[in-house]
């Protein structure tokens, strides 16, 4: 029975995240498996882990699959081995977690730090996979305001360690312990109400260029000026707009190759940042955004792993093309890049998946006044995953105290405010360009300043000093 409670637990987290964004939920399940953990065995921790971690990823990147399938070019039964490894692997980390914590016999206000040193390392090793860390899912709650602070991993620190209090009072009968509970939610509310950066008058008139266009049409040679083409007219009515945005490789060819439209779009009287490979003498690549008229780029860093590049290429060769992908062998571009200049204003850009390392989108600040990020969510589907990715995006602006402008190709293109609230998006799959007016920010938050190792150190603390306690 304890089995399947710890499943069904696990697949019910994802309800705290976009779209359904419960967030009572991520500290109702992480209860729920402490609870179970508390009189378990280490290898039934590992099993109640286990099977907890396979509800929350099966159901929370179930997505996946299609993205293989109908992208990557594997058959249906591949796609689905593929997904499920994943899946397992993923489930390994609280698994184990589960483990260590009974094993060791863990206070439970060890496993809140615990806890949140697991997703740091599972945003960080093999390159990192941080969907569905479970501050994410506080995008809309008190918790939020700990994000300037702390970061993203600081509100998961909260949201479990509420989980923890809540079994303690639970499991002890003590009541009262629930007060702290109360108190951590109301400096959270406290803390979002405090302005880490400072407004300046400068407001931009905005405009993001959604064209709709399906990821296996582009880049048919036959398909690439008609791609381009639709941009331009989406565009043409809104070169009164201080910035117009197109999203990740929103035109199929590279820089050099389109040098006529470059110039073209360069005589308007409107800056363009346009998502567009570039190819270097050398033969190297890069998924890069442009700043046109001012031969400024920016070059993706963090690529996507078989998307973007094939990982242990000089081990096994060709094995690993199996995925089907266009230009699937890009070059990572440096972690600091210099800022992007549109009218005097330092921008600071991040290309798709980057937005999901909250440490690699501070490297442009505090010089960047205003966050641009360009996406090509078309890998996703019809799925939950660009809510998803929409609820991450808007943490990186809550965290950095930057206005960012999110423009992607079938949507959901969005400008989110300092405070990580969005005010314009654009629906799904539809033809547009989303208007919209945006405002620059000067300052920094702490979490721009110190980014994750001030809650780093403080977890390591926690479980250092914590271990001592043993069980109540």
């Amino acid at each position: 029975m304890k089995l399947v409670i710890a499943l069904l637990t696990g697949s019910c987290l994802p309800l705290a995240f976009a779209p359904f964004s419960l967030y009572p939920i991520a500290v109702l399940a992480p209860a729920i498996l402490f609870y179970l953990w508390q009189s378990a065995s280490p290898r039934d921790a590992f099993k109640y882990g286990l099977l907890f971690g396979i509800g929350l990823f099966g159901f929370g990147i179930s997505w996946i699959h299609s993205t293989i399938y109908q992208f990557g070019g594997l058959p249906f039964i591949g796609a689905i081995v593929l997904t499920i490894l994943l899946v397992l692997f993923m489930a390994l980390y609280i698994a184990a977690l589960g483990w260590l914590v009974t094993r060791y016999k863990m206070h439970i206000f060890i496993l809140p730090a615990a806890w949140t040193l697991m997703e740091l390392l599972r945003g960080w090793l093999l390159t990192g996979f941080p969907w569905l860390s479970i501050g994410y899912s506080q995008i809309d709650s008190p918790l939020s305001g700990f994000a300037p602070l702390l970061g993203v991993y600081g509100v998961t620190l909260f949201t479990v360690l509420s989980a923890a209090i809540l079994v303690y009072c639970i499991k002890f009968k003590k009541v009262l312990v629930s007060i702290f509970i109360v108190f951590i939610w109301g400096s959270g509310w406290l803390l979002s109400n405090i302005s880490w950066t400072q407004a300046e008058d400068k407001t931009l008139k905005i405009a993001l260029v959604q064209a709709n266009i399906p990821q296996d049409f582009k880049w048919e040679s036959n398909n690439q000026i008609p791609t381009i083409n639709r941009y331009l007219r989406l565009s043409k009515s809104h070169y009164d707009a201080d910035i117009i945005i197109w999203p990740e490789t929103a035109i199929p060819l590279f820089y050099h190759q389109v040098q006529n439209l470059i110039k073209s779009l360069a005589s308007k009287d409107t800056n363009f940042l346009i998502g567009i490979p570039v190819m270097e003498p050398d033969g190297r690549y890069y998924n890069s955004l442009a700043n046109i008229g001012k031969n400024e780029f920016y070059s993706k860093h963090h690529l996507v792993p078989f998307g973007e590049y094939i990982p242990f290429m000089s081990m096994f060769g060709d094995l690993l093309k199996f995925l089907d992908v266009p230009m699937s062998e890009f070059t990572a571009g440096s972690k600091k890049q210099a800022t992007l200049n549109v009218e005097g204003i330092p921008i600071g850009a991040s290309i798709c998946y980057e937005d999901a390392f909250g440490d690699l989108v501070r490297q442009s600040l505090p010089e960047a006044k205003l966050l641009v990020n360009i996406s090509n969510d078309t890998w996703f589907g019809e799925s939950i995953a660009p809510e998803q990715h929409l609820e991450i995006t808007r943490m990186r602006a809550l965290e950095t105290g930057r206005y960012l402008l999110r423009a992607t190709n079938t949507g959901i293109s969005a400008v989110i405010n300092e405070k990580g609230k969005i005010t314009a998006r654009s629906p799904q799959f539809e033809t547009m360009t989303l208007r919209a007016t945006a405002q620059t920010f000067t300052g920094t938050t702490a979490y721009v300043i110190v980014g994750n190792w001030l809650i780093i150190g403080l977890l390591f603390l926690i479980v250092l000093f914590g271990y001592r306690l043993g069980q109540p």
